[in-house]
C-alpha cells in the first residue's frame, strides 16, 4: 500500500524567517509547442504586415494553401490599396485563392479555395481586389 502513496510537491521550499518572498507556480512551466501558426504569425509581424486570424491560419493548412512571402507582400499591398479607397472588409483573389480582409486591423479573417468557392456568397464586403 505504501508504494502507491506518493507526494510531488512543485514549490520551492525557503525557510521560515528568511525574508525571502514565495512565488507559488501551481503549474510547471510547459515549452511551446512550435508550429505552422506561430512561425507564419512571427514572420508577419517581424514586417509590419498583415496578420492572420486564427481561423484564416485553419483554413490555409486545412486545405493545403501555401503563401510565398511574395504572395503575403502582395496581399500586404493589397490590403493597403484598399485602406486608401476607404475600404473597411475586402475580397481579395490570389491565384484560386479567396481571401476577406479587415482592412483598418490588417486581418486576414478567412481564407477559401477554388474548390470551396462554388455556389458561395460574400457578404459584408464593401470592396474587392484581384492580383
Amino acid at each position: 500500500m505504501m508504494d502507491d502513496f506518493k507526494i510531488n510537491i512543485n514549490r520551492n521550499i525557503i525557510p521560515v524567517g528568511s525574508g525571502n518572498k514565495v512565488i507559488a507556480q501551481d503549474k510547471p512551466l510547459v515549452r511551446q509547442n512550435v508550429n505552422f501558426e506561430n512561425i507564419l504569425n512571427d514572420k508577419i509581424q517581424q514586417q509590419g504586415s498583415i496578420k492572420f486570424s486564427k481561423h484564416a491560419q485553419e483554413r490555409l493548412i486545412s486545405r493545403n494553401v501555401k503563401l510565398t512571402q511574395k504572395d503575403i507582400e502582395s496581399i500586404d499591398k493589397a490590403v493597403e490599396k484598399a485602406a486608401k479607397k476607404g475600404v473597411k472588409d475586402t475580397l481579395i483573389i490570389l491565384g484560386g485563392t479567396a481571401l476577406i480582409a479587415n482592412v483598418k486591423s490588417k486581418t486576414i479573417i478567412t481564407a477559401a479555395t477554388e474548390e470551396s468557392l462554388k455556389d458561395n456568397i460574400f457578404t459584408n464586403i464593401d470592396g474587392a481586389i484581384i492580383i
